[in-house]
């Protein structure tokens, strides 16, 4: 009996107070925010944008790690399409959400205001936002008094964690990349291989996996909203992909050509 109940205990709700999801986001600022001021301190000689990176790495890691710990069943990681989402996904998604919305706040205080950056800060923030806030009504009212629907049981968790999974794979290669510039290595093997290793990431992610992630997305009976931002996230994706292909292809043919002090040396010998 006693262990039964334990269990009990231990299984999650079928569903989540509303005023949980807010607190949940609302702590995940602070908590990130936290994180940078913490970062700032410890590396006090490190750029505004090395120290905001090193959060974003934070970040990806954990959002990785949520995402993969919200899957139920992996021979369907995409499965059920259109459904209530899980208290877990609904909690990845809260800590994303409240990244979001600080590394925005962190961008513009450090003048990043591209248009590139803003359109991802702000599909990010709707589209998970707005994920969040659809809410399928319960069948119970616990108190009379309760004018809002504080239960709530979000549709598409599953499609939006997956999106979440396959984005933030990329992410940890991306900051390091930029990390390492502002360490001293730049134009070397190392930071060749991490370039390399980031674009095949990124292009596998967002342009294998993201197009099917987006058709199923769509197919299935989600908010409009939830349709669009996915549509809008998979166009921001392949604008960065062709980008990025144009990076790899000029560091590697960067690469084939010779060095001046490489001609030199050849010259000497």
């Amino acid at each position: 009996m006693a262990t039964a109940a334990a269990a009990a205990a231990m299984e999650e709700p079928d569903v989540v107070n509303g005023r949980d999801v807010v607190s949940w986001v609302a702590s995940g600022v602070v908590l990130w925010s936290t994180a940078f001021l913490l970062v700032r301190a410890l590396f006090p000689k490190r750029s505004y944008d090395f120290c905001n990176r090193a959060v974003s790495t934070m970040h990806a890691v954990a959002a990785v790690c949520l995402a993969c710990l919200s899957v139920d069943d992996w021979s369907c990681p995409v499965c059920p399409l259109a459904a209530a989402s899980s208290p877990r996904q609904m909690k990845a998604l809260a800590v994303t959400l409240a990244y979001m919305v600080y590394d925005a706040a962190c961008c513009h205080l450090n003048g990043d205001t591209r248009l590139d950056n803003a359109v991802h800060h702000l599909v990010s923030i709707v589209g998970i936002g707005a994920g969040l806030a659809y809410q399928r009504p319960t069948t119970k009212r616990t108190n009379e008094a309760a004018l809002l629907p504080l239960a709530w049981c979000t549709q598409c968790g599953t499609e939006m964690v997956a999106s979440m999974l396959v984005t933030e794979m990329s992410s940890p290669l991306l900051h390091l990349r930029e990390m390492l510039k502002e360490l001293g290595v730049r134009d070397t093997e190392l930071n060749l291989l991490v370039d390399v290793l980031f674009a095949a990431t990124f292009s596998a992610a967002r342009m294998g996996v993201g197009p099917y992630l987006t058709y199923v997305t769509v197919t299935a009976d989600n908010p409009i909203l939830i349709k669009a931002m996915a549509t809008g996230l998979q166009l921001v994706s392949a604008y960065w992909f062709l980008r990025i292909l144009r990076m790899v292809r000029y560091k590697l043919a960067g690469k084939k050509k010779p060095t001046p002090a490489k001609l030199a040396a050849a010259a000497a010998n």
